[in-house]
C-alpha cells in the first residue's frame, strides 16, 4: 500500500512514531547476514534523552557480529496492544548502529526499564548500541500510513544540560517522595490503570513511567531545560491531574 498523507485533524505521524520508541521495550531488530540476507531478532529496547533506541547487545550474538559487518538496521517497533496486534500503530525505523560513548547514562536509562537485565550488563561482552535514525515507516490504521524523516525523531538537547544532568536525582526523588504525583500522572493523565508505577526517565520534552511492563510516554506542555523549569512542570502536571493546587516537590 503507497504510503497516504495524514489529514486527520490531530494526527501527528511524527509524534506518534516518537511515542512508540518512547514506550518500546522489545523490537525486532533486522541486520543483514554475510551474504545479504536479512536476519531478524528479537530485542531489548530503551531510549536515550534524545529519543534515539538504546540497545544492549553481546558480540557474541549474531545480530552484532552482522553490525561489525555492515551497521545498517531497520527497527521495528509497535503498541504492544491486547487483541488484535494489527490494529495498533507500529513503526520501523531505519538506520545504522553505533556503539554509546557515554555509558554510565546509557547504563542507566537501560537498566531503569530493564532491571533483569542489569545481570548480564556488566559482562565484557556485552555493549550499548544507539540507533541514528535515518528514516520511519509509520502504519496506524487505514490512511495513516506515511514516511517520517529520522531526524524528526530526536529531542535536540543543544540547549538542555542543566536537565541532563540533574536527571537522575530528579526521577530518584520523584519516585521516592512523590509516588502519588506519579500514579496520578499515569492514571489521570494517560489513562492507564492502577499500577506500581514508577518514573524511569526525563527529557526536554517530556518523561515516561512504568509499571510492570507497561511504559507510558508523558509529554510535557512546553520544552524544559532547566532544573527549575522541570520542578515547575512536574508541579503543573500534577495540579491538572488532581485538579487542585498541590505542593511543589522539594
Amino acid at each position: 500500500m503507497p504510503a497516504a498523507p495524514l489529514s486527520e485533524p490531530g494526527f501527528d505521524a511524527t509524534i506518534v512514531v516518537r511515542r512508540l520508541l518512547r514506550e518500546a521495550r522489545t523490537g525486532a531488530l533486522a541486520t543483514l547476514d554475510a551474504d545479504g540476507a536479512p536476519y531478524a531478532s528479537l530485542v531489548q529496547v530503551a531510549t536515550l534523552n534524545d529519543g534515539s533506541p538504546l540497545l544492549l547487545l553481546s558480540g557474541l550474538a549474531r545480530h552484532t557480529r552482522n553490525l561489525a559487518r555492515d551497521a545498517r538496521v531497520s527497527l521495528l517497533v509497535d503498541e504492544q496492544r491486547h487483541g488484535d496486534e494489527l490494529q495498533g500503530a507500529r513503526a520501523s525505523v531505519r538506520g545504522h548502529i553505533e556503539r554509546v560513548a557515554d555509558a554510565g547514562t546509557a547504563r542507566r536509562r537501560f537498566l531503569a526499564r530493564h532491571p533483569d537485565a542489569e545481570g548480564f550488563a556488566g559482562f565484557s561482552d556485552f555493549a550499548f548500541y544507539r540507533l541514528v535514525p535515518d528514516s520511519a515507516h509509520l502504519v496506524a490504521g487505514f490512511g495513516r500510513i506515511t514516511d517520517v524523516e529520522g531526524p524528526a525523531l530526536l529531542t535536540d538537547l543543544t540547549d538542555a544540560g542543566e536537565l541532563l544532568a540533574s536527571e537522575e536525582g530528579a526521577v530518584e526523588h520523584m519516585n521516592a517522595d512523590h509516588a502519588d504525583a506519579i500514579q496520578l500522572y499515569a492514571m489521570q493523565l494517560l489513562g492507564a490503570g492502577p499500577g506500581a508505577w514508577r518514573m524511569i526517565g526525563l527529557d526536554p520534552e517530556g518523561c515516561d513511567l512504568m509499571a510492570g511492563l507497561d511504559v507510558r510516554r508523558l509529554p510535557f506542555p512546553q520544552r524544559v531545560t532547566t532544573a527549575r523549569g522541570m520542578r515547575e512542570t512536574l508541579v503543573e502536571l500534577a495540579n491538572r491531574a488532581r485538579g487542585a493546587t498541590v505542593d511543589s516537590p522539594q
